[in-house]
């Protein structure tokens, strides 16, 4: 009897220490799944019961590249995950200990080919989708409307075509919910990196600014982000300038959805491959994952939205590991990114603007994972 009650008050003080959950698209071949974890006081992880949860919809199995492929509803109830295996987007609850279920009927077309991005605002979602580049079809955005149940609706009309060279990487809502930005990485051609801007209808339709797609300021315009204190404030790495010659751009976004540039942008880092950016909470500090030189930059965020290089931070698993997309807990205490070469989950405190590796990272996510996408709460 006394074991029973050691062992029960045991378990209730490991989870009282749980203070949030992460959660990551797996994007595993065939049923595609996301991978549940408790998160902890110390930003440690531990897998959630019944973890990786079945999405519905199916994963490529294979490495793809981009930012926002795991994202939450603005209550906090359900993920939205793309299945770019089979065109697809699920929506999952988000139950009180975290466990996930299934919506109504499972996932929904999301009106293109490889679904690679989502955006939420309230209940108005956006979806970027790659496309087939064998027939040169499917890319696009496409617009939804996340009903009280859970369920995607489609909106008609809201579809807005992409050439076959925009290559999508990322697609958000600022903080009002009245511009949208979708991010074409290009190819290796000048004149394909771009950026589109949109202004937002009250019907949930999308306007393009006059001058959209405006030219992105450097080659491979890939993550982005807005300021989360200043919904006018633009941020977007550039990810193929070369060995050693990575930035990221700051723009000014109009109520319209005109771009203009911020200070002496771009603002170089140094580095090589910078793909994935995060904010902190308050807008003080920005973070870019470098992907191919295996570390994280950290900029201040100057009153003008200017950036300012703070230093540059490497992954403790070191060369041959490839971190994709970043995010912050909700408290702004330890930023999680994960890797797509070694399928984890790599943790760092967050001291100001400067990161340290958690002794305990990086975190394993489950067999058959090769992941993008990855929600913080």
């Amino acid at each position: 009897m006394a074991l029973a009650a050691g062992l029960s008050i045991t378990i209730a003080s490991a989870n009282e220490d749980v203070v949030g959950h992460v959660y990551v698209n797996d994007n595993t071949a065939g049923a595609n799944t996301i991978a549940g974890f408790d998160r902890h006081s110390d930003g440690s992880l531990t897998p959630i019961e019944g973890s990786p949860f079945n999405a519905g919809g199916q994963g490529t199995g294979t490495i793809v590249g981009s930012q926002g492929a795991l994202q939450s509803s603005g209550d906090g109830r359900y993920l939205l995950a793309v299945d770019a295996g089979s065109n697809q987007i699920s929506v999952l609850r988000i139950l009180r200990d975290g466990r996930l279920r299934r919506v109504g009927r499972g996932p929904v077309s999301s009106g293109g080919v490889e679904p690679i991005s989502i955006a939420v605002h309230d209940n108005l979602v956006y979806v970027a989708n790659e496309g087939d580049k064998t027939t040169g079809t499917g890319s696009n955005y496409t617009g939804f409307r996340l009903n009280e149940g859970g369920q995607l609706v489609p909106i008609e009309g809201s579809t807005v075509n992409l050439p076959n060279t925009a290559n999508p990487g990322d697609i958000l809502f600022n903080s009002t919910g009245r511009n949208l930005i979708g991010v074409e990485v290009g190819t290796t051609v000048a004149g394909t990196f771009l950026i589109d801007s949109f202004a937002v209808d009250e019907d949930g339709r999308i306007r393009p600014a006059a001058g959209s797609p405006f030219p992105a300021q450097a080659a491979g315009p890939f993550g982005s982000e807005f300021s989360p204190v200043n919904p006018a404030h633009l941020y977007v790495s550039n990810a193929h300038g070369g060995a050693g010659n990575g930035s990221v751009s700051a723009f000014k976004v109009a109520r319209a959805g005109a771009l203009s540039s911020i200070g002496s942008s771009p603002f170089p880092d140094g580095q090589t491959a910078p793909c994935w950016v995060e904010i902190s909470h308050d807008g003080a500090y920005l973070w870019t994952v470098n992907t191919a030189s295996t570390t994280i930059s950290s900029y201040r965020i100057l009153a003008d939205g200017s950036l300012s290089l703070v230093t540059s931070t490497a992954f403790k698993s070191g060369a041959g590991i490839r971190p994709f997309d970043a995010r912050l807990s909700a408290d702004g205490s330890t930023l999680y990114v994960v890797d797509a070469a070694i399928a984890k989950v790599s943790a760092f405190a967050v001291t100001g603007g400067l990161l340290s590796e958690l002794a305990q990272s990086p975190f394993a996510l489950p067999g058959g994972a090769t992941p993008f996408g990855i929600v913080a709460l």
